[in-house]
C-alpha cells in the first residue's frame, strides 16, 4: 500500500486530489448478493471494490480472513449480516499480511467486539503498526503518469488507506490454536511480499488463500489468471517468487487471491502459470 513521506506535501497533495476529483468510496455500488460467492462448502469470498477477503463457517462459528481497505469496513459488515452472521460473534481475524488493504477492518473489530486479530509471528510488528513494509510515495509518484497507476492511486485515497489504523492488539498465532478454528485452517509461511506473509489453507474445503502471494488480476495489470503484483507491492520481489516453491506438492483446487476473482483450478497449474 501507499506510504506519503513528507508530510506537508503529503497533505498538499492529497487535498488537492481530493478536492479534484471528489473523492469517496463506491460502497453504494457493491452489493453481497452480487459480491459475495460460496466457493466451497462454507467457504465465502468477498470481492470488495480493490481488495478481498474470505468468512470461513462451521458448526462452531465463523471467521475473517483479511479485511479489505479501511472504507470497506461498512462492506466487511454487510457481507457477514448477507451470510445470517453477527460481526461481534467471529472467532477470528487472520490476517495475511499486514498492508492496509488486507488490515482495514481489524482494529475495528478487535476494539469494538473484542476479536483476536492474528497473523505470523513475523508480522505481528506490521500489523501492530510498529514496522512498514509498504509501497512508497515516491515509487507510486515516479509512475504516477500512467494513466493505471493513476487511478490506483486515486482509489488509495477513496478507500482511507491514508487514515488507516494499526490494530495493536494483533498477535501471533500458533498451529494448534488455527486448527480449532472454523475450516481447520493452516498457515504457510511465504515470506517476500512481507517479511511474515502467509497462504491460508483451508484442507478439508481445498481452498487456499493466498493473500497477495500472487493474484488474479489487479488495477495495474492488464492480465487475468494467475500472476504476481507489480515489484514494488514486494518488500523482496525476488524473494516473493521463489516462496512460491513452498506451494509445492499442496493440494487446492479453488484459490482464493487477495485481488481479482476466486480462481477454480488446481494449485500446481496455478504455479505453473507463474513461472511461465
Amino acid at each position: 500500500m501507499l506510504i506519503l513521506g513528507d508530510q506537508p506535501f503529503k497533505r498538499l497533495w492529497t487535498s488537492e486530489l481530493t478536492r479534484m476529483y471528489r473523492v469517496q468510496h463506491p460502497t453504494n455500488q457493491w452489493n453481497p448478493a452480487i459480491n459475495v460467492s460460496e466457493q466451497a462448502h462454507g467457504v465465502y469470498l468477498a470481492e470488495g471494490p480493490a481488495s478481498n477477503w474470505v468468512v470461513v463457517r462451521d458448526q462452531t462459528g465463523f471467521i475473517l480472513v483479511d479485511s479489505g481497505y479501511p472504507a470497506d469496513r461498512p462492506l466487511v459488515l454487510d457481507s457477514l449480516r448477507y451470510l445470517g452472521l453477527q460481526p461481534a460473534d467471529a472467532r477470528a481475524m487472520l490476517i495475511t499480511h499486514g498492508h492496509v488493504d488486507h488490515t482495514g477492518s481489524a482494529a475495528h473489530f478487535s476494539r469494538s467486539y473484542g476479536t483476536p486479530i492474528l497473523c505470523a509471528p513475523e508480522e505481528v510488528a506490521h500489523v501492530q503498526g510498529k514496522e512498514k513494509h509498504q509501497v512508497t510515495f515516491g515509487q507510486v509518484f515516479v509512475r504516477a503518469w500512467r494513466p493505471r497507476v493513476f487511478r490506483w492511486m486515486i482509489h488509495v485515497i477513496k478507500a482511507g488507506a491514508l487514515t488507516a489504523k494499526p490494530s495493536p492488539e494483533a498477535r501471533a498465532w500458533d498451529a494448534e490454536e488455527l486448527r480449532s478454528l472454523p475450516g481447520s485452517p493452516a498457515a504457510i509461511p511465504l515470506p517476500g511480499h512481507t517479511p511474515g506473509n502467509v497462504a491460508i489453507l483451508l484442507p478439508v474445503a481445498g481452498v487456499i488463500a493466498v493473500g497477495d502471494s500472487f493474484v488474479s488480476g489487479h488495477p495495474l495489470s492488464r492480465k487475468t489468471g494467475p500472476q504476481m503484483l507489480h515489484p514494488m507491492y514486494h518488500t523482496d520481489a525476488t524473494a516473493a517468487l521463489a516462496a512460491i516453491h513452498r506451494l509445492d506438492g499442496i493440494e487446492a483446487s479453488i484459490i482464493l487471491p487477495g485481488h481479482g476473482p476466486a480462481l477454480h483450478m488446481p494449485l500446481a497449474e496455478a504455479l505453473a502459470a507463474l513461472r511461465s
